[in-house]
This record gives structure tokens, C-alpha cells and sequence, in this order.
């Protein structure tokens, strides 16, 4: 659930941060085998989406100095509103990175937690139990009663986090085809 909070921090982040100073400060190589295994990084993601990542890392590295540290994440969070993160949910995420988390760890992070999700067809037949009619649609209310009692249950907060990124119409429905598409491929959504 960590890579989950993750990626939909990030979107959120992302979202709130389209108009900030895209200005970022990059770290030097640090050797050339990171400089190999990134190049199998940065190949598995299309140019448009490293520009997204790096600005992604600009905003949460708070510092500039090309590593994102357990206090660059703790003001990041203050930023989107979240005051109370424990130290140990922090140490947890960048022990994700096996390392210093630089900008080739923090894409690597994404490459396989991106990898690693189910195929969207899968993710779909997973929504559609809870649409029976067909409609494409589950409504917000009950999905949201679901996360909060089933299985591997959500806070509140993280359901609050999930629904900023989700497509939710004014009835309140979540249209889980776009929602599939932006847990498979990312969240697309052109500036205005």
C-alpha cells in the first residue's frame, strides 16, 4: 500500500505543482553502473513521463540537492496538507529505493510499481463485479465503504488521496475505465 500512497502523492503533487518553477538541481552520476542500469530505466518510459518524474522529484527533492530524504518528504506532505506523517511510514517509503533515493532510484521505484500492476483488462474485471448492469460506472459512496471494510482496508485519508486523482462525476459516480487507465498508464491530463 506504501507504492500506492506513492503514486497517488505524486499525482496529487503533480497536479498542484504544474504551474510551480520547473527548475531543478540534478546530482552527478555516481558511477557507471548506475549510468547502465538507468539507461534500462529511462527505456521503459517515453520522454513526456521522465519530464513528468523530473519534475516530480524537483518538487519533493525540498532541497536541491539531488536526493529525496526523509525531510524532503515530510515537507512535501505538509505542503498537500498532510501534518501528522510518522517517521516510520517516511523511513518506510525510501527503504523502498534500496539506497539513496537520486532521480534514476526514484524512476526505477516508479518502473516497478508501474510494472508490477495487474494488466488494466485484469483491473477491469475487477470493477465490473461491482457493476453488474454494465454501465462503466461504480458509484463513489459504496466503492468508498468497500475500501474502508474490505481486505487490506484504506483510512480515510487515503480514500480522500485516491478520489483527487479519480474521475468522479457530478452524480457521484466513478468512471472506473478512466480510473483503470490512469492506475495502468499514469494520469494524462493535458494543460489547459
Amino acid at each position: 500500500r506504501l507504492g500506492m500512497t506513492w503514486s497517488i502523492d505524486i499525482c496529487i503533487q503533480q497536479q498542484e505543482h504544474k504551474m510551480a518553477s520547473r527548475k531543478a538541481a540534478r546530482g552527478k552520476a555516481s558511477s557507471k553502473q548506475n549510468q547502465r542500469s538507468s539507461s534500462n530505466v529511462f527505456s521503459m518510459f517515453e520522454q513526456s513521463q521522465i519530464q513528468e518524474f523530473k519534475e516530480a522529484f524537483g518538487c519533493i527533492d525540498q532541497n536541491r540537492d539531488g536526493i529525496i530524504s526523509k525531510q524532503d518528504l515530510k515537507e512535501t506532505f505538509v505542503q498537500l496538507g498532510k501534518l501528522n506523517t510518522k517517521d516510520e511510514e517516511l523511513e518506510e517509503m525510501l527503504k523502498e529505493g534500496k539506497g539513496p533515493m537520486n532521480f534514476t532510484v526514484f524512476l526505477s521505484l516508479f518502473g516497478e510499481k508501474l510494472n508490477g500492476s495487474d494488466p488494466e483488462e485484469t483491473i477491469l474485471n475487477a470493477f465490473k463485479l461491482f457493476d453488474p448492469q454494465g454501465t462503466g460506472h461504480v458509484n463513489k459512496d459504496e466503492f468508498k465503504t468497500l475500501l474502508m471494510s474490505q481486505a487490506d482496508k484504506f483510512s480515510a485519508e487515503e480514500v480522500q488521496q485516491m478520489f483527487a486523482v479519480t474521475p468522479i462525476d457530478v452524480a457521484g459516480n466513478i468512471d472506473y475505465k478512466s480510473l483503470c487507465y490512469i492506475i495502468t498508464h499514469g494520469d494524462e491530463k493535458e494543460e489547459a
